[in-house]
């Protein structure tokens, strides 16, 4: 109910009724008092009923109980003048209490008395209307008063009466009659708060009891810009257009998305949406009014579905070239914190999101109800799937389920009691594998034992799941060496991260790694009398000014790549230990000359007592020589290929000569940076050895350059050539039957245990708008990769009727076929890279490449790319009825799609 007392007087009611169908008293007391029409009547909800002045209603009691029609007590024309302020406005006085100021009259009983007896010329009526609060049934007597007013003129209010069962959709209703807004303009309230402050008003379906209005309140009525946006929001948005901006007028559609930071992931999922036509034209149209649920708890209370609908009105509003999201990416933030924040994110995830958060905003279903899922257990398959459908739809209904849902049959067999289980289930988007190669390209640094070989780099094709005796084999190809006489080793910022074992997986070693193949002897022991060699681990450290206040201590910092060599053990003595180093490093470290000899002998008997002895480092102390950069500690003794059983410990080789040196040995640890003075404790542990320089020798006689030096082998230029595939092989494979994995295994009801069934997912129905993800991310224990697969795609005529397994209806071929409309690309690898998105306008018909707030037309033979990551596909029957339809544009002609001249089209390839 909303009375208008902008002119009351026009309301009054006729003050000369006809007379001469005034029954007599008796029937007129009857019929007011006790009568359907009578006051004693109950209360019915939405019934109206009038105020009449008590003391004329005492006189009139008064008339009818006397008799006499001809009385002096005629009461005359009802007169309600004391129930009113004034006699302008006509309102109601404060504070009027039934009984002692009025009585309260049903409608019936109101219009007798009118007709018998008249209405006070220029006095409008009291009507009140009967409302039902929390069960109880009264008479509203004083409606809500609400104070309408337009943004732009807030001094002038109009005043309204309402109901507090009224909803807030009559409140807009009557603002739109007052303010003659035209049926096509967009309108939405605020209402200001005791602060001062604006409230949105979401739910128009509300009524003004639940939305908490009260009389006097100001309502604030406010229109869409014909550019899609609300004056409210300007000043809230970054969007300072010029007066140029302001009268752009292009193609609708045709609208870049700001990057706000790393939302280019963001941008490409709202341009892909925003291209299927009949998702944007439910918003443009205004449909998603009517259905948005802003009390489903697994929604965001309508606030995603109206985020995304004033994007979508700015974008094909034609007023933007391109435009700002940042009001939906807080919203998005607010109800997703994983897309808090500019780090990069995936656009499907992105996507994933945001139509599930589309679907639960607009869902029918105002309240969901308990649906038991059930087993096929032998029933024909069209049962089955129609009961799923039944069940999916009377829990989710919407314009997304309309649009993107689709169903798939699933068929699980035991493998030990045969048990089949079959169900069907709902699908949003296809996410399907791409044949992958079982190959691997991996890149290595060769060592060899000659000295005067410098380091070679390799890129070996190696099985994809294969062992590190896999990648020897490939590398011996190259080389001419045996794999039996290689040694895997991952470097790191200088030391070994990890020996690898032979029977290692492949999988454990990441493309970033670096990785070293050291030659070594391989001799090994067929008895313990036998010679062979050990297989030590070589770092080269540089002693260094310490940092620490103690000034006996001496930092020693790693350099240069680590080595392993190959010493013989009749030869483990330090002497012959230094003389081999001495020549395996012979290719960038200069012997010392024979004055130098001369010095050093000289020198070298002055200080005799500072000669190291194993397990110390001349001149400094036992302690950690400085800072540590933790990573796996890997004992070669597992490695080497000997054993080292009957290996001596450091502290039982033979004594060092006295004599000059380029450098000391040292016993260390897998780190390279803590000395190992007690070898008691496992005298079976084979020791790390570090070369340790003074900076003056190291400056003098060590060569970086050449250290650092390799060359390049031939395979380096070679390249694992990756043949495209076709889109209907990735389909293919997603129908294909595997195996469950051990992670993932399925509870048989029939055997009561978890097993590795076998899987098989077949597509049942297809929906109208056909989202395919292609899975190029590839994630495992041990590695990560991005597939840069060349997909090949159709633009036009995609058929599925051969990977449909319901019985199709052979009359309707378009029932399976579709055209693509959009395409979300990503540029790059896992750590960083760039999402776009191509889109066919659906007014134009015209392809066009978005690129953040860029926005280029192309040709279609640009759209294929190893960068497609989601396709976006439209049924052919879907788009037939879109171009039937009264209202709809005229539809483009089929080579709208084809090249204008090249001049206005960019290379995104």
């Amino acid at each position: 109910m909303a009375a208008v007392a902008a002119n009351p007087a026009a309301a009054a009611e006729d003050p000369e009724p006809q007379r001469e169908a005034v029954p007599d008293l008796e029937s007129q007391r009857r019929q007011i008092k006790n009568g359907e029409s009578g006051q004693e009547r109950p209360l019915l909800a939405g019934e109206s009923w009038f105020l009449v002045e008590q003391h004329w209603y005492k006189q009139w009691e008064v008339y009818v109980q006397g008799g006499d029609q001809d009385s002096s007590t005629f009461p005359g024309c009802i007169n309600n003048a004391k129930l009113f302020e004034d006699q302008v406005n006509w309102c109601l006085k404060k504070g009027l209490v039934e009984g002692e100021d009025y009585v309260l009259l049903p409608a019936a009983g109101w219009h007798c008395l009118v007709s018998w007896y008249g209405l006070e010329y220029g006095q409008p009526p009291i009507e009140r209307k009967v409302i039902e609060l929390r069960g109880i049934y009264k008479v509203e007597v004083y409606p809500v008063e609400l104070l309408l007013v337009r943004p732009s003129d807030t001094s002038t209010p109009h005043t309204a009466q309402f109901s507090q069962t009224d909803s807030i959709d009559l409140v807009l209703r009557t603002a739109r009659e007052q303010f003659l807004v035209s049926p096509q303009e967009e309108t939405r309230l605020w209402v200001r708060n005791a602060q001062g402050s604006f409230n949105r008003v979401y739910d128009t379906r509300v009524t003004v009891l639940d939305a908490a209005l009260k009389s006097g309140q100001l309502v604030v009525m406010e229109t869409r810009s014909k550019d899609g946006t609300w004056p409210s929001a300007q000043a809230h948005t970054m969007n300072k257009a010029s007066k140029e901006d302001e009268d752009f007028q292009g193609q609708p559609g045709i609208c870049g998305l700001t990057n706000l930071g790393n939302t280019c992931f963001m941008n490409s999922a709202l341009q892909c949406l925003s291209n299927v036509p009949q998702l944007t034209e439910y918003f443009l149209k205004n449909r998603y009014l009517e259905e948005l649920n802003f009390c489903n708890p697994l929604g965001m209370k309508g606030e995603i579905a109206e985020a995304y609908a004033d994007l979508v009105k700015q974008a094909w509003s034609g007023h933007h070239r391109s435009i700002v999201p940042q009001m939906f990416k807080t919203k998005v933030g607010h109800f997703a914190s994983q897309f808090l924040g500019y780090q990069q994110h995936d656009s499907q995830e992105l996507l994933s999101f945001l139509l599930d958060g589309l679907h639960e905003d607009l869902n029918r279903v105002k309240k969901k109800e308990y649906v038991e899922l059930c087993d096929a257990a032998g029933r024909p398959d069209q049962e089955v799937a129609q009961e799923a459908w039944q069940n999916h739809k009377r829990r989710n209904d919407s314009v997304i389920v309309d649009t993107f849902h689709g169903l798939f049959k699933s068929t699980l067999v035991c493998p030990d009691c045969g048990n089949v289980s079959v169900t069907f289930d709902p699908f949003c988007y296809l996410s399907v594998p791409l044949p992958v190669s079982h190959k691997r390209v991996m890149e290595v640094f060769f060592i060899s034992m000659d000295p005067r070989r410098k380091p070679e780099q390799h890129r070996l094709v190696v099985p994809k799941k294969g062992k590190i005796s896999d990648l020897c084999v490939a590398l011996a190809k190259h080389t001419g060496v045996s794999p039996e006489r290689m040694m895997v080793a991952d470097v790191f910022s200088h030391r070994f991260y990890k020996i690898y074992q032979l029977e290692e997986s492949l999988t454990t070693i990441l493309d970033r790694d670096d990785i070293f193949v050291y030659e070594v002897s391989g001799r090994s022991a067929v008895c313990e009398t036998m010679r062979e060699d050990v297989i030590l681990p070589i770092y080269l450290r540089e002693r260094a000014q310490s940092r620490d206040y103690n000034s006996s201590y001496y930092g020693l910092i790693l350099f240069g790549h680590p080595l392993l060599v190959s010493v013989p053990r009749d030869r483990l003595s330090w002497d012959s230990l230094y003389h081999i180093l001495l020549y395996r490093l012979s290719r960038y470290v200069t012997k010392p000359s024979s004055d130098d000899e001369d010095d050093g002998d000289e020198k070298d008997m002055e200080d005799k007592d500072n000669i190291p002895k194993p397990g110390h480092v001349a001149g400094g102390s036992s302690q950690d020589p400085g800072p540590e950069h933790a990573g796996p500690s890997s004992g070669v003794a597992g490695g080497s290929r000997v054993p080292v059983d009957n290996l001596p410990g450091p502290s039982h080789w033979p004594q060092r000569a006295r004599r000059k040196h380029l450098f000391t040995l040292q016993t260390v640890n897998s780190n390279g940076t803590s000395d190992r003075t007690n070898f008691s404790e496992d005298t079976h542990a084979q020791p790390y050895i570090a070369l340790d320089w003074e900076p003056e020798m190291k400056k003098r006689y060590y060569n970086e350059v050449e250290a650092e030096g390799y060359v390049k082998h031939d395979c380096v230029g070679y390249v694992l050539k990756k043949a495209p595939v076709r889109l209907r092989e990735c389909i293919e494979l997603f129908t294909t039957m595997e195996t469950l994995e051990k992670e993932n295994p399925w509870f048989c009801p029939s055997c009561k245990q978890h097993q590795l069934a076998t899987k098989k997912l077949d597509l049942w129905k297809l929906p109208e708008t056909l989202i395919i993800h292609l899975k190029r991310f590839s994630y495992s224990k041990f590695s990560r990769e991005k597939l840069d697969t060349l997909v090949e795609f159709p633009i036009r005529d995609l058929d599925f009727s051969e990977f449909v397994i319901k019985p199709q209806n052979e009359s309707a071929p378009e029932l399976y076929k579709y055209d693509l409309i959009a395409v979300s690309n990503h540029y790059g690898g896992l750590r960083d890279g760039h999402y776009t998105t191509f889109a066919c306008n659906k007014d134009s018909g015209q392809w066009h490449y978005f690129d953040d707030s860029s926005v280029s037309p192309v040709t279609e033979n640009q759209i294929e790319s190893k960068a497609a990551y989601v396709l976006f596909y439209q049924r052919q029957d879907v788009a037939r009825r879109r171009q039937t339809q009264p209202g709809l544009s005229d539809p483009p002609a089929p080579s709208a799609c084809g090249s204008p001249p090249n001049s206005e089209f960019m290379d995104v390839n």
